[in-house]
């Protein structure tokens, strides 16, 4: 068995969306998933990409993917990588393809002398957890993520404009 992991492009949109909505469905989330081949070509491989993406292929058969984008520590005075998603089909888990895209993004930021590697993990994800857990990554657990979107954000963005 042999593991690749290698940048994704255009020509894989596809399999990203279907990667996408694989996650999608595990973290029980589908509904929110509105991702168009289209919306993707723009963001990711459009003039300004705001991500980069990494396939995992077993055998030379996509397992899964990596889809990440440069966060920054003002403490470190550094960019860094932002983990945003990681899957690998169900019949594939176990077989290491998880831990090679992880190395990857880690060699990635030694590579590009950046300064760490962060993301998130649902709380009932007790398999992601311990998996984390065993290659030595620690929760963050001082640390709560907020978000914004839809209509608050717009009622938000209305503001700024009406203090501009």
């Amino acid at each position: 068995m042999s593991i690749v992991i290698r940048a994704a492009g255009k020509r894989d949109l596809g399999l990203i969306l279907n990667f996408i909505r694989g996650l999608a469905e595990y973290e029980k989330l589908a509904h929110e998933c509105i991702a168009t081949e289209e919306a993707l070509s723009a963001t990711l491989f459009g003039p300004k990409p705001a991500a980069e993406v990494l396939i995992a292929e077993i055998d030379e058969k996509p397992v899964g993917f990596s889809l990440f984008f440069t966060s920054y520590s003002t403490f470190l005075a550094k960019p860094g990588i932002w983990l945003e998603d990681l899957f690998v089909l169900p019949e594939y888990r176990g077989r290491g393809a998880g831990k090679a895209l992880l190395a990857r993004l880690a060699a990635l930021v030694r590579e590009r002398d950046w300064g760490r590697l962060e993301w998130v993990v649902l709380d009932w994800n007790q398999p992601a957890i311990d998996f984390y857990r065993s290659l030595g990554a620690e929760p963050q657990e001082e640390w709560t993520t907020w978000r914004i979107t839809g209509e608050p954000l717009a009622r938000m963005a209305e503001g700024a404009s009406a203090a501009d």
